[in-house]
């Protein structure tokens, strides 16, 4: 199947989908120009960068189709909303377009969920109306706790939902991905992050119902395409 979906997907739109994330702390100022300047060159849909580094990618990619994803709260989601709030403030004032934002996971597995849908929903106004995207942490959960958060974020008007920051134990997975596009049909974006790393990889989580792909080896990717 992964074969003859990959004969389906074109080089130029699977680069639409994919957020080429550059998010380790040892990420230099050089480090972010020259990971910019390819992900122009290849024409990713976003880069993903931590907010201290979200001025420098809006300025070297303003007049580009490729947008600026801000992490908030990275990556352990343990921030007060309050922080997560002027976190997405600041973002938004340095010329972030997108936002992945990790969620309260302590309070998912405590089952606090009124604190869960009050922090979506305060989030989701604070982007006014950018791109919103709900780090899970699906490594963490039971798949009641994954439903259960992404009928949160369906209700409270989240964009996508996606699968884990990358930094933890486990990364993405087909069958999460697959519970996920099933809980929340098409209203909802799913975003595949997390050990991503080959095309075989992306077609697997595309094929599984992902349509944001995120991954640090977006140019492999296309190269391995060939095409």
């Amino acid at each position: 199947m992964a074969n003859k979906l990959a004969e389906q997907v074109e080089r130029v739109k699977l680069a639409k989908m994919i957020d080429q994330s550059l998010l380790r702390m040892d990420a230099t100022e050089n480090d972010v120009r020259n990971f910019c300047l390819e992900a122009k060159q290849y024409q990713f849909g976003t880069v993903a960068v931590n907010l201290v580094y979200v001025g420098l990618a809006a300025k070297l990619l303003k007049g580009s189709e490729t947008k600026v994803d801000s992490s908030i709260a990275f990556p352990l989601g343990a921030s007060t909303l309050e922080v997560k709030v002027l976190e997405i403030r600041d973002a938004l004032h340095k010329g972030a377009d997108e936002l992945d934002i990790v969620l309260n996971i302590g309070a998912l597995r405590s089952g606090y969920y009124s604190v869960i849908r009050e922090e979506m929903e305060a989030l989701v106004e604070a982007a006014k109306g950018k791109t919103t995207k709900v780090i899970l942490e699906t490594c963490f959960l039971s798949d009641a706790e994954k439903v259960k958060a992404c009928q949160i974020a369906e209700e409270a008007g989240v964009d996508f939902v996606k699968t884990s920051t990358g930094f933890q134990k486990g990364g993405a997975t087909v069958e999460d991905v697959r519970l996920m596009r099933h809980t929340v049909g098409d209203k909802v974006g799913v975003k595949a992050a997390g050990g991503v790393h080959t095309i075989q990889d992306v077609l697997a989580m595309i094929e599984a119902g992902a349509n944001r792909i995120g991954t640090s080896r977006g140019v492999q990717i296309l190269q391995e395409m060939g095409r």
